[in-house]
């Protein structure tokens, strides 16, 4: 068996403590989430409070990818986290992470600081009478022009992966979360108007969103928001064919 465990500076006087609850996981902390493929746990060491993330055992080929081929989830979410907080783009901060390989991929968690939110993008979809509803959408956008600006591709740009913390005054803080699914590459009109197709927009979300990322961008209005329409519409529309397939079998 061989262990891969990397961690912050800040968070080396932790080290010894971590590996425990690696190895003592299901004994440790409090339940997050704990779902299908991955589980969560929130734990306090020494005054510090993190999230500690198991991602699921991969079958036995993809193990063997993710020993030989290809960076594990919690790796990468570790790396991608990184080089968010080098852009000036917020993520909860990375602690640590720890890959387990026998023959494979076994084991991987990724640890970052535990932080506390006021909601998350979810509730601006289901609720349209939202406080200050427009004013968060327009902030949002800006900060997703600026991954965009910095080259970061978040292939998970979905509703529950942004947690949003309102500061006061009109001031929110947006905190991608579940980064490692990510690119880092050039991205042209196209690509950042199909990076928000998978934020369920209703139409009134998409003009107060491609107005604001128009005036960000240099481009007019109605090409901004025909592409964000048009992918948004795109990806409901196939999301919603699946859906009726399932009920139909």
């Amino acid at each position: 068996m061989r262990e891969n465990f990397e961690i912050h500076p800040n968070y080396a006087q932790l080290a010894a403590k971590l590996r425990d609850v690696f190895h003592n996981f299901s004994e440790k902390g409090e339940y997050v989430t704990q779902g299908e493929r991955n589980v969560i746990k929130r734990i306090d060491l020494d005054g510090s409070s993190v999230n500690v993330k198991k991602f699921k055992t991969p079958n036995a080929f993809q193990s063997l990818v993710y020993e030989f081929l290809r960076k594990s989830k919690a790796k990468r979410s570790f790396e991608y986290a990184s080089k968010l907080i080098d852009f000036g783009i917020k993520t909860p901060f990375p602690v640590a992470y720890l890959e387990v390989f026998s023959g494979g991929l076994k084991e991987s968690f990724y640890v970052s600081e535990h932080l506390s939110y006021d909601f998350d993008f979810r509730e601006l979809i289901h609720n349209p009478k939202f406080e200050n509803r427009d004013e968060i959408l327009r902030q949002f956008t800006q900060f997703t022009f600026k991954l965009h600006e910095n080259g970061v591709n978040f292939l998970d740009h979905s509703p529950g992966n942004t947690l949003i913390v309102d500061r006061g005054n009109d001031n929110y803080e947006f905190y991608l979360i579940d980064l490692n699914r990510m690119r880092f590459e050039p991205m042209d009109c196209n690509a950042r108007m199909h990076n928000f197709r998978r934020l369920w927009l209703s139409k009134t979300m998409i003009k107060v969103m491609a107005t604001e990322y128009a005036q960000l961008y240099g481009k007019s209005y109605d090409e901004t928001y025909a592409l964000m329409s048009k992918y948004s519409r795109q990806f409901q529309k196939k999301i919603n064919s699946k859906k009726l397939r399932r009920r139909k079998k």
